[in-house]
């Protein structure tokens, strides 16, 4: 069967492109912003002079979700963590974060590799959003990353990927990654094939019973044992709650935890008491 050609399937296209945008902006995913604010790193991060203390030996990565910046997804974090007293690494990845997951898992590792040879440190910590949450784990299973990886916190991950239909509604095409995240997708039966969490590094989970993106929200949580897995769900804690999933990397909540996780040999400590706080 032929499929569609010229002025047709260059409308076609098209209108599958606005099709999906449009999608992805209803479930609260904005749309790829300007080409100047790539690159623009976030607040305090990606001083390439930073040295790691002994108090703090990992350098973090922040790793954004789809169609978000670094710019954007770490305006809050970003400088909370160098205050801290961390030194802090962000970059912007796959086509803004649209690329096959794979692709965009291979250029964190060069950036990882960057990261160590900068600041002499053995191990970096990474804290990933969304897409930026689950996609490490590929590094960390398939392309050495075990080795080179402290702590993983993911942010709302979409670990399992999502239900939501409309992330197949952006197209192979027009967002091969969110098809990658879709629920069933061949590449998330790779990624969580046994070891689901290879040991190597402490993975924390910290996602929200609001998660309007990644659903259902307990789609977000890995299986392994409780010695370097720790499964967060904000609401445990703070019940009346109201993150989002684009929230979630600006909630001074989540900060907390994130911090916990970083601050503590192994993943974060279930028994953690937060301060409950508004995200606004």
């Amino acid at each position: 069967m032929r499929g569609p050609s010229g002025r047709s399937g260059r409308r076609t296209a098209r209108l599958l492109a606005v099709a999906a945008t449009a999608a992805l902006c209803t479930i609260g995913i904005a749309a790829p912003a300007g080409a100047d604010t790539v690159d623009i790193a976030p607040p305090g991060a990606n001083d390439w002079s930073c040295k790691p203390d002994s108090a703090h030996p990992q350098p973090v990565v922040l790793v954004n979700g789809t169609f978000k910046t670094s710019y954007e997804n770490w305006l809050t974090l970003s400088p909370a963590l160098v205050n801290a007293g961390y030194c802090v690494f962000s970059f912007d990845y796959g086509d803004m974060e649209t690329a096959p997951i794979p692709d965009s898992a291979a250029q964190l590792r060069d950036f990882v590799n960057a990261v160590l040879g900068a600041t002499g440190a053995k191990k970096v910590d990474i804290v990933g959003h969304s897409q930026g949450g689950m996609m490490p784990r590929y590094y960390v299973k398939f392309l050495d990353g075990a080795t080179k990886v402290d702590d993983l916190v993911g942010i709302v991950p979409s670990n399992h990927g999502t239900t939501n239909p409309l992330a197949l509604a952006a197209g192979a095409t027009v967002c091969p990654s969110c098809v990658d995240q879709t629920a069933g997708s061949a590449f998330l039966a790779k990624l969580n094939s046994d070891p689901e969490t290879p040991v190597g590094p402490d993975y924390t989970v910290i996602t929200t019973r609001d998660d309007e993106v990644v659903v259902p929200y307990t789609s977000a949580f890995l299986d392994g044992p409780a010695s370097y897995v720790t499964n967060v769900l904000l609401q445990d804690r703070c019940p009346l709650d109201t993150t989002e999933h684009d929230q979630a990397p600006k909630s001074p909540l989540v900060e907390q935890w994130v911090l916990n996780a970083l601050n503590r040999k192994g993943p974060a400590d279930p028994a953690f008491e937060p301060r409950c706080v508004s995200t606004g």
